[in-house]
């Protein structure tokens, strides 16, 4: 007879008696757990909602101790659900980090430009932000998720978005972070200089074998690992080796490589972020073009008049506006139906534009500001032809703010018969070659129409293009298309030196192409980090490392 393997279900009375916070198994749970914004389903045994970093710290003892006996016990981390990878979908058990984990511990301003933040990984974006605007005080690496993301999310996918083109991706703004590892304790992670480095790796424990084991594999493949980073201003595909150490001034800071890691390495207990005064003066310029042809021109052009954001969405996320307009008003205000008056004119007079451009510019001098803005948008009708208006005022630019940054929950939410299928959804090439690439890029996804339609939106100053297919996932032939494309766009993106993933990342839908990025040394080197943090693969297998391509194909959701 065959023996029968517990599951994590089979424990539930084990993890009661370890822990404080709470535990299910109830199956509408399960099943809401098993989706987030990507097209997979995966269910989990258990839900849990650990209450405190002791709670982390029993469960992954547990684990350990248990894995052995059942080899498929994990752990997942989740917050609000938002990843487009699959990269919060486990079969064993999801933590929920937002009932207990969510609160803003400090928010401190340390001079007239900068200050910091302390939170727990659970706290939304938007209820994170509306602390530190109390101080005047910003985390500019928000996605176009921001509203219903956590912070927490964004350092597990080391998010950008419509500030980045600018300041950069969460990155370059995580100061500290709180993590349980794999022996389940916890420790402080903070970029350390060459003596603290030494002291770390004196260490006769798991953390100082940690730092023992990680800077031999930094220094011994230093100049493959630099050679291997992407020649692109944003990426999060696989594990930032190139980050951490640095042979010039001899800094080790183990935070850039969980910073993008997706919870596979540890899991975050608490971030310390460092913050930014934005600009006092914000002006608009929305460009509107009529076709794709030239966009890589037009890109160049706008991108040396150094915008802030660069931001922009297509014709069919714009047409779901007279779709949706009772939704949007609820967001953006009443007054919104009179603010897409002037937008109307223009469609009237001109059709309706393939693409729709933001150009941001910030200062704190309103009058160079004004000049900096008319001097670009001048550029760009006497060069180009093309149509453009400049917002009136905040309410005005608020409304392309709040389709931008809406776009991928409209679509999902209102397009009937096809669901969103985001799996070539975030590449990048660098924004000098896209005269060059989107023509070879439209011509791939020319060849499927018949299977599907597509929107483009996405962050045109840095080359980056979030491309969501929407496809009748039911249809056989429709779900054979996901890797096939994806090969085919893939190879695309490489031959340019680009990245997969800018900003999303790897989760279930990429890593399994990540040799195909970087080829085998890096990604062997990909794979001994994951083993010396990680040894009994207990934290969100499968991503990063392990990739298993077949397991992702059966696990792509049909149709609602």
């Amino acid at each position: 007879m065959k023996k029968k393997i517990n599951t994590a279900s089979d424990h539930m009375e084990d993890l009661r008696n370890i822990i404080e916070g709470e535990i299910s198994s109830d199956e509408k749970e399960l099943i809401a757990f098993s989706h987030d914004a990507s097209i997979f389903e995966v269910k989990p045994q258990l839900v849990v909602r650990p209450k405190d970093a002791e709670d982390i710290k029993n469960l992954v003892k547990w684990v350990v101790a248990n894995k052995d006996s059942n080899p498929e016990l994990s752990l997942t981390a989740r917050s609000g659900g938002t990843d487009m990878t699959g990269g919060v979908l486990n079969d064993s058990i999801v933590l929920d980090f937002i009932a207990h984990f969510n609160r803003v511990l400090e928010v401190v301003e340390i001079s007239p430009s900068d200050g910091y933040a302390i939170t727990e990984p659970g706290v939304f974006y938007r209820d994170f932000e509306k602390e530190t605007l109390k101080k005047g005080l910003l985390l500019p690496s928000y996605p176009a998720s921001r509203e219903i993301c956590t912070v927490g999310g964004m350092v597990a996918n080391n998010a950008g978005g419509e500030k980045s083109l600018r300041y950069g991706k969460t990155e370059n703004y995580v100061q500290e972070l709180s993590v349980v590892l794999s022996d389940g304790e916890e420790y402080l992670l903070k970029a350390l200089t060459p003596q603290e480095l030494e002291q770390k790796k004196f260490q006769n424990d798991f953390e100082g074998e940690i730092y023992r084991q990680m800077y031999d594999l930094l220094n011994f493949n230093y100049e493959l690992i630099q050679k291997a980073k992407p020649n692109v201003s944003k990426n999060s595909a696989g594990y930032c080796l190139w980050n951490v150490y640095n042979r010039q001034d001899g800094i080790f800071d183990l935070i850039k490589l969980f910073v993008g890691s997706q919870g596979t390495l540890g899991l975050v207990t608490k971030i310390k972020f460092k913050l930014i005064k934005p600009k006092t003066h914000s002006k608009l310029l929305v460009v509107f073009l009529k076709n794709l042809g030239r966009l890589g021109d037009v890109v160049n052009m706008i991108n040396k008049h150094e915008p802030e954001s660069f931001e922009s969405y297509d014709d069919h996320t714009f047409k779901l506006i007279f779709k949706i307009l009772p939704d949007l008003v609820k967001k953006i205000g009443f007054g919104a139906m009179f603010r897409f008056l002037p937008d109307v004119w223009m469609i009237l007079t001109g059709g309706i534009p393939k693409l729709f451009m933001l150009v941001e510019f910030t200062g704190d001098d309103e009058k160079e500001l004004i000049m900096r803005l008319e001097k670009c948008n001048k550029e760009v009708v006497e060069k180009f032809s093309l149509k453009t208006r400049v917002a009136n005022n905040h309410a005005d630019a608020q409304k392309y703010w709040t389709i931008r940054r809406e776009s991928f929950n409209l679509l999902r939410k209102h397009v009937k018969d096809k669901k969103t299928a985001p799996f070539i959804d975030d590449i990048i090439v660098k924004p000098e070659l896209l005269p060059e690439f989107l023509p070879k890029l439209n011509a791939i996804l020319d060849q499927y129409k018949k299977y599907m339609v597509y929107t483009i939106a996405g962050h045109p100053g840095d080359g980056n293009f979030h491309i969501i297919p929407l496809m009748d996932l039911s249809d056989g032939k429709s779900r054979q298309i996901i890797p096939e494309l994806s090969e085919k766009v893939y190879d695309l993106v490489l031959e340019y030196h680009g990245s997969i993933t800018a900003e999303h990342n790897d989760g279930l839908i990429r890593t399994s192409y990540l040799e195909k990025m970087y080829g085998l040394e890096i990604y062997r080197l990909f794979e001994k980090t994951k083993q010396i943090f990680d040894p009994k693969n207990i934290f969100n297998p499968g991503k990063k490392v392990g990739g298993d391509a077949k397991y992702t194909m059966q696990h792509i959701k049909k149709n609602d």
